[in-house]
């Protein structure tokens, strides 16, 4: 599994945590996710992306995951999403 992958991971297991009361549940995930990310990712890609640009890319990463339909583990498939399209 690729740092980014584990990065990614590492975010949503820190995302279940902060919202275990709701069992995960939060609309405004892409959010939440970005502001965890924003300090870690950029070494991970060419740029250091802002927090705007981060949320567009999860959205995007999830969209193409959803569309796939392969079976990838989620995380794989978004770090791969965020390498190509950064």
């Amino acid at each position: 599994m690729s740092e980014l992958a584990s990065l990614l991971l590492e975010t949503g297991q820190a995302h279940h945590q902060a919202f275990i009361e709701t069992d995960g549940a939060d609309p405004e995930w892409p959010l939440w996710y970005a502001e965890y990310l924003h300090p870690r990712i950029g070494e991970h890609l060419r740029r250091e992306p802002t927090r705007s640009r981060i949320i567009y890319l999860i959205q995007a990463a999830e969209k193409a995951h959803i569309e796939a339909d392969d079976g990838s583990p989620w995380s794989e498939s978004y770090a791969e999403f965020l390498t190509n399209n950064d």
